[in-house]
């Protein structure tokens, strides 16, 4: 089945559902909204979640979660997904797809941080505890996790074309010193977990204060520097130390970790037609903060 033709939509869910797991046909399913870009996402019932892979590039991310989702929760301060079921391809659907326990809470995207130093607190509680657990055996990075976790010389075409192509709007030689001063570091410790996509919209808040972190489809084992993309996405001033002195990294991961949000925000910078939105401000803000936080780095 080809991706173009593939629609995902609550016809196609109640189907689904109806086929492998009868017992619950009768359930109510509606739409998330926001969706997420890796996966189709479902509220079944009151208490269940359904996601679907949007695509065959993402489609090994759901046998990932439910191998490895159970095993680090015990360890863990905050919820994270609980896989209840793993359904199996048809001629309706051409992957595996899971439903999940729902999880109570609004994303940082969608509702405002009570204390923004307490939220980045929280967040870097969860990481150091994520980082401890042992990651003998798990995923390396690959496909499944868009290579986050592994070297960032996989997009090192992508990232210079992004930079040229964006000449009139950044400053050409700032955004190369960033992104080779990352390359010509590495990883040298022993791999820990990685979460692959720690991003406002994967973190859930109740009464302003973090809860869960939810979409663990990039999971893998490395190199930690892409968790630390939200110091420059989310935090700031206050906030933005907080997180970085709960994770003291030595200079070389910030510079990596300084390249992975570059990477994100030239490459979805580059593909705006309209530079004004408000998602393209961002980037662009983005853009701006790494490069003075390079600057202060030398």
């Amino acid at each position: 089945m080809d991706n173009k033709q593939l629609n995902i939509d609550i016809a196609l869910v109640h189907h689904l559902v109806a086929s492998q797991f009868p017992k619950w046909k009768d359930l109510s399913i509606r739409q998330v909204m926001p969706g997420g870009w890796d996966n189709r996402t479902f509220h079944l019932g009151e208490d269940m979640l359904i996601r679907l892979p949007s695509a065959s590039g993402y489609a090994a991310q759901v046998e990932k979660e439910h191998k490895w989702l159970p095993r680090l929760a015990p360890h863990l301060p905050l919820s994270i997904p609980v896989p209840l079921e793993m359904a199996n391809p048809s001629d309706a659907y051409p992957w595996k797809w899971s439903i999940y326990r729902w999880l109570e809470g609004d994303t940082v995207a969608s509702t405002p941080i009570a204390d923004l130093g307490k939220f980045a607190a929280s967040l870097a509680q969860f990481l150091v505890a994520l980082q401890k657990i042992d990651a003998k055996g798990g995923p390396l990075p690959g496909p499944h996790s868009c290579y986050r976790g592994g070297l960032l010389s996989v997009y090192d075409a992508d990232i210079r074309r992004a930079i040229v192509n964006l000449k009139d709007k950044i400053d050409i030689s700032a955004a190369l010193k960033v992104w080779e001063t990352a390359l010509a570091t590495s990883w040298n410790h022993t791999a820990v977990w990685v979460h692959g996509d720690i991003s406002a919209g994967n973190l859930l808040t109740r009464v302003g204060e973090l809860c869960a972190v939810i979409d663990f489809g990039q999971l893998t084992v490395g190199d930690p520097a892409c968790d630390l993309a939200i110091t420059w996405t989310l935090f700031e001033g206050k906030s933005r130390e907080v997180f970085r002195t709960m994770l003291p990294f030595d200079t070389e991961t910030w510079a990596r970790a300084r390249a992975w949000t570059l990477w994100k925000a030239l490459l979805t910078a580059a593909g705006f037609t309209n530079s004004n939105n408000s998602e393209s401000m961002q980037c662009w803000r983005i853009i701006k903060e790494v490069l003075a936080d390079h600057k202060r780095s030398v």
